[in-house]
This record gives structure tokens, sequence and C-alpha cells, in this order.
């Protein structure tokens, strides 16, 4: 574990303890006023404060007070770093070098976001380089039953530009699924506005395609156009003239990004605005899909967040870069099996600014 160090623009300190380790939070500020909490537990984003356009500062994440709310049952993956693999898997089921592998099925017959004990609740090993936060772990072999022993790590770096940059690599010593990506919750108004807000937001996505699921969310696939559906976010929609038109009760759906030339360079996602505030957010990534998620399980009777704040249905909304889900199943989706002395590595760019 990393020691206190004199940066100005990271301090960090204890945060609890977990299976005895010591969990920290790291505070990433730059100097436009804008500052994110990082915790080792679960890599995970618990705060991003940021300035509206009447230079009023919130926080635009969902998250928890201490330790203890993240180690609930309740917390549906708040700010983590997921893995494994993220999103689903059909069946807990996979082939790969004609092996086929049965891994953990935390979500009926089927595995959510790395089984049951996923990189989410893991505390990881931490380190200050320049003024990036790095997060390291070591997921064994045979961890949920996922083939190959993998050093994964994801660095964090807060930009004088408004730019959350984080970057995962990992590699294994087996062929094996590897999928991750940053599970943040965002409500542009603050944290604690709900959906009465969200419902203001307008998205804008750079999909021009999505992938078909069945009755449990599990791909079947097809991969089908935007056009004339509920799904073509292309132009600035408002997030309450649709979402309740959504099959399933709201957005829970992998968009299919452009394809790029060089698989390492970013290219724009989406872009998020809340009127009332001026709050915006541009997503980029380099990743083939990201999962547009509108918080449509959040508990109904609602989940006690920070500062004694309440959060529910639709309260907030994700932008998960990552590839497809189930993509070792569907020959058509894009690769995702990390090969033995290869490198995985996906770059997320969370930009938070105003437009007035």
């Amino acid at each position: 574990m990393t020691s206190p160090v004199d940066n100005k623009f990271i301090t960090v300190q204890p945060w609890g303890t977990v299976d005895g380790k010591e969990v920290q939070k790291f505070t990433l500020k730059n100097s436009q006023n804008q500052e994110v909490d990082i915790i080792s537990y679960g890599a995970t984003i618990t705060a991003v404060r940021t300035p509206d356009k009447n230079k009023v500062i919130d926080d635009v994440v969902l998250g928890f007070d201490d330790i203890a709310g993240y180690l609930s049952t309740k917390n549906p993956y708040f700010g983590a770093t997921v893995g494994r693999v993220a999103n689903r898997i059909g069946l807990g089921r996979f082939t790969v070098d004609n092996e086929q592998y049965q891994v953990s099925q935390n979500l009926g017959k089927h595995t959510l976001h790395g089984g049951f004990k996923g990189w989410n609740s893991k505390v990881w090993e931490t380190s200050i380089q320049n003024n990036t936060v790095v997060m390291a772990l070591l997921s064994a072999d045979g961890e949920e039953g996922f083939p190959g022993a993998v050093i994964a790590s994801v660095s964090f770096e807060l930009t004088d530009d408004g730019k959350l940059v984080i970057k995962m690599k990992a590699s294994s010593t087996k062929a094996t699924p590897i999928n991750l990506t940053n599970h943040s919750y965002f409500n542009l108004a603050g944290h604690a506005a709900n959906c009465t807000e969200v419902y203001k937001h307008v998205v804008t996505m750079n999909a021009d395609r999505w992938t078909v699921t069945d009755q449990d969310s599990i791909p079947t696939g097809e991969i089908r156009k935007v056009d004339n559906s509920i799904m073509d976010l292309r132009k600035p929609t408002i997030l309450g003239d649709v979402i309740n038109q959504v099959p399933g009760g709201g957005y829970d759906y992998n968009f299919c990004l452009p394809e790029k030339a060089n698989a390492d360079d970013e290219a724009f996602v989406a872009k998020v605005r809340h009127p009332e505030s001026g709050r915006t957010l541009e997503v980029y990534t380099n990743q083939p899909g990201v999962q547009f998620y509108t918080g449509n399980f959040l508990d109904k009777d609602g989940i006690p967040g920070k500062l004694g704040k309440k959060y529910y249905k639709h309260g907030a909304f994700c932008l998960e870069t990552q590839n497809y889900p189930d993509a070792m199943n569907h020959e058509n989706f894009p690769n995702s099996i990390l090969e033995p002395h290869h490198l995985y590595y996906h770059i997320v760019t969370y930009k938070f600014g105003v437009q007035s």
C-alpha cells in the first residue's frame, strides 16, 4: 500500500478495512475546482465534485459515505471497476481453446460482472505515479471459474481541462475472457436529485447499432440498426421523453460504437447535458461498445446514499464503455479473449464541463 505523500494534486487518507486490508481514499484535484474521490476497494469512484454554470459545486455520482455502504448487498456496483468480465455471460458458460468453462452463476442461471466476488469487491494495491493514482490486482487462476492468473491495473488522472482519464490494463497466463468497465452512476444535477432531474438530461449517443437481448438481457447475437426506434439517440434527446417507452423500464442495452482504424485510439461515445445546471459530461473510449443504463433496478424503496439522501429508480445513468456483452459466445461480436503475452488495454475519458 502507498503511504501519504506531499502532492498538491492528490491527497490520501485511510478509509476503513476489508478482510484485514486497509482501504485508502484518494482525492484528485485540478485547478478548475474539480475533485474526484477514489477508494482502493473495488478501484471505486466515490465522488466527482464539479461546478455548474454559476460555479456552484456539487457531487454528480451516486455512492456511500463509508466503506460499510460499499460492502452492503444494496450496493449496485456504484463507481466500481468491474471484472474480470463486465456485463452478462449467458448460462455462465464459454469455450476457450476447445475447453468449456462453467463460471459462477450469480444472476440466476447467468453470470454478471465477474461472479459472486468480482474485482469490484477486492482491495487493490495502490501507488501514486506523478499526478496519477494507479491500482493493481492479482486474480488467481480459477477464481470464480475463470482460467488464467490475471494481473490487472487501473489508473486515474484528473486533468486541468476537466478530463477524468481511466486506463485499464490486464495480462493473463492463459487465454481468458477480459472485459472491464467503470460502473459510475451519474446525475449532473447532483447525486441526490433523482429522476426528476435525470429526465431533464439531454443525451446524444454516437451509435447506429445495438445488440438485441432476450428476456434475461442476454444477447441473442443479433446486431440491429437504431433507425426508427427508441434506441436512436444520435440526435440530442431529452431522456424523459423516451425512457419510459424503452422495453424493460428504461435503457440497459449495449450500443455499438463506430469501428476505428486504430483500436487504441479514443473516439467520441456520448454527450450528456443537464440544461438547468449547465453541467455536461462527454465520454470517449477505445472500446467497441457502451452499456447505457438508466438505473432501472435501483431499489423502489430507495438506496440510502451519501449525506442521508436516498437513490430511487431512474435516479442516475451509467455509460459503461466495454466490449459487447457475452462476446465470447458470439462469433460476430468483437473478440474478448485475451491471449497470454498479449495486453488488454481499455481507456475511457469522462470529461466534465459547463455549457450555458
